[in-house]
């Protein structure tokens, strides 16, 4: 697709991806790395101190922190230059998103601000709509919000009941509904609106100011975490909408809304790694001050695994989160070069990857919901306290398995889209599928018998795509047009794809890294990646039992519960010494440094 040949979205299950076609963060250039840290500054001063009061709803605050966010140009990263942004690549946007997302609910005002609350204009308004709202939103004169969810209307967006009616002289739209969970809407001033046009069955999009009549604005909910952030309820009482405020086509909101969700988890999963971070050096800094039995509790080996576990798997996410970013911009930029423009290369670089998109949110919010509960563990019962920065990260985190799309609406979608691109012939999944049966009729091929490092890992991957190949093609042959009915083994097979996909990122990343270090700054690496397979390898093969007991009989069964075994089988591992290895040195470093 791409000038190097980079894989479609989903292609990495049947193609094997090259280290020196993936991108990795240790390439950030200057420039970027100086965008990051404006981020971290803005997040130290003016984010962290002001979190107590945030969380008491105090709008007035939050209106002047995205002010002074927007002063800084942080709102800006991703708009294009003709509407005052910076212009940046979906990588670097990517990178202040990790780095404000150490900003606990303010970061979720953020994001909400910065993707769904701007893009759906940028991506899909005329040029009077962007030249109008954009340059304010990325200011900061105007704060955005998204309003698609409704009472009845979940996961099932395009079932609610919100109407738009035309006026009769063709002016106006009368706008009437209810919107719940409307984040950011206490301080926004542009609401990006979903409803039905009467008579129309799909949704359309319309670009709502908070000042027009009808518009009606309720109490901030009081939520589990994330109590910094504004959510209310939007109500709309035949508010009259200019026929020129209408997003995109009729009947096309319901395809902007599945878009820029599809954004929204990918950037949730950087916001996630940043998350991470801030908690693992947390984590590090109160063990390094704890002592017990008159020893600091960094030096305990129970506490040590806690803290390399949590390392291991934010590697992990940060590893795939860059590889999937890197994948989109290669995307847009060859859309360009065919002639898109940018608005709409952006928006289907994005949707080529909905299915790495949906694999990122859904790992980067399972690992962040770990890395805070293991924070909390660390600190014991100062980490129950209110005083303590984990407990509020633990509060925080739940919302990540659940915005964007709940979890399990992630998992059916990598592969239900998998699938569907298999049927329209935009991935040849057959052959490989094909190939992998025959493969379990015939005589094992146990490969060299001194593999090199990277040889060897490569050829485990190779094994674990064999292992989701065969199950799918068999469950598929077994139910046929019935499967998506199969949801537990949908979500086995889901769970087989991320994690392969997750040790397939992490080990192009230190492959590649084997180019940019020496061995001995390189073996940590190695480390983690060992003990990454390492644990991954029986989860995989558990997925793929757990399926295959529910739906195969008699030889076929037998013969895949070999196959799932010959797929996964792995090497053992010195885990205990090489996560004291990974521990020891964040903890002479009393930070996340790797």
């Amino acid at each position: 697709m791409t000038n190097k040949k980079a894989l479609k979205g989903g292609e990495f299950l049947i193609r094997e991806t090259e280290a020196q076609d993936i991108f990795i963060p240790e390439e950030f250039n200057e420039e970027q790395r100086m965008m990051a840290q404006t981020c971290k500054e803005f997040t130290d001063t003016q984010v962290i101190p002001n979190l107590d009061q945030l969380e008491k709803h105090d709008r007035e605050l939050l209106k002047k922190m995205m002010k002074d966010a927007g002063d800084l140009g942080l709102l800006g990263i991703a708009v294009p230059e003709e509407y005052e942004g910076f212009g940046q690549n979906f990588v670097t946007s990517m990178l202040t998103t990790e780095e404000m997302g150490k900003g606990y609910s303010f970061a979720v005002a953020f994001s909400a601000h910065v993707g769904i609350g701007t893009l759906p204009i940028l991506y899909y308004g005329t040029e009077e709509q962007k030249h109008k709202y954009i340059p304010r939103l990325a200011s900061g004169e105007h704060v955005g919000a998204y309003c698609l969810t409704e009472a009845e209307a979940g996961s099932d967006p395009n079932s609610g009941t919100a109407e738009a009616v035309l006026t009769d002289d063709g002016k106006y739209y009368n706008l009437n509904g209810v919107k719940i969970w409307v984040t950011n809407g206490g301080v926004a001033s542009i609401f990006i609106v979903f409803a039905k046009i009467k008579g129309d069955k799909n949704l359309s999009a319309f670009i709502v100011e908070k000042e027009w009549e009808g518009v009606g604005i309720g109490a901030d909910e009081e939520k589990m975490g994330i109590k910094g952030s504004t959510t209310i309820q939007l109500y709309l009482d035949d508010v009259k909408v200019p026929v020129e405020n209408l997003l995109g086509e009729q009947n096309s909101g319901f395809k902007i809304a599945l878009n820029i969700l599809n954004l929204g988890r990918i950037k949730l999963a950087g916001a996630t790694t940043g998350a991470c971070k801030a908690t693992i050096d947390n984590a590090l800094n109160y063990a390094n001050e704890r002592k017990q039995f008159g020893t600091f509790i960094s030096s305990f080996g129970a506490i040590k695994h806690k803290l390399s576990e949590m390392a291991i798997r934010t590697f992990a996410v940060e590893s795939l989160t860059y590889r999937a970013s890197q994948n989109i911009d290669d995307a847009i930029e060859s859309y360009i070069a065919e002639g898109m423009d940018k608005g709409k290369a952006s928006l289907e670089g994005i949707r080529q990857y909905a299915i790495e998109a949906s694999i990122a949110k859904v790992y980067g919010s399972e690992v962040l919901d770990y890395v805070v509960d293991e924070g909390v563990q660390i600190y014991g019962g100062m980490g129950y306290s209110a005083e303590t920065p984990v407990e509020r990260a633990y509060r925080d985190s739940r919302i990540n398995r659940i915005f964007e799309g709940t979890n399990e609406i992630n998992r059916m979608v990598t592969v239900g889209e998998l699938l569907k691109r298999g049927m329209k012939g935009e991935l040849d999944l057959i052959t490989p599928a094909k190939a992998v049966a025959g493969e379990l009729m015939g005589i094992p091929d146990f490969g060299s018998s001194s593999p090199g490092y990277f040889e060897a890992k490569h050829s485990t991957i190779i094994n674990f795509k064999k292992s989701i190949l065969m199950v799918a093609g068999a469950a598929l042959q077994k139910y046929m047009e019935k499967f998506a009915d199969e949801q537990e083994i949908i979500m086995n097979l889901s769970d087989m794809l991320i994690y392969t996909y997750a040790a397939e990122s992490m080990m192009l990343r230190v492959e590649k890294l084997s180019n940019m270090y020496d061995e001995d700054t390189l073996s940590i690496y190695k480390d983690m990646l060992d003990v990454y397979f390492y644990d991954v390898a029986p989860l995989i093969h558990k997925f793929g039992i757990d399926a295959v007991n529910s739906f195969a009989v008699g030889d076929e069964h037998m013969g895949m519960l070999m196959g799932m075994k010959r797929f996964t089988k792995i090497a053992g591992v010195n885990v205990v010494a090489a996560r004291r290895k990974i521990a020891d040195q964040m903890i002479e470093a009393n930070k996340y440094n790797l």
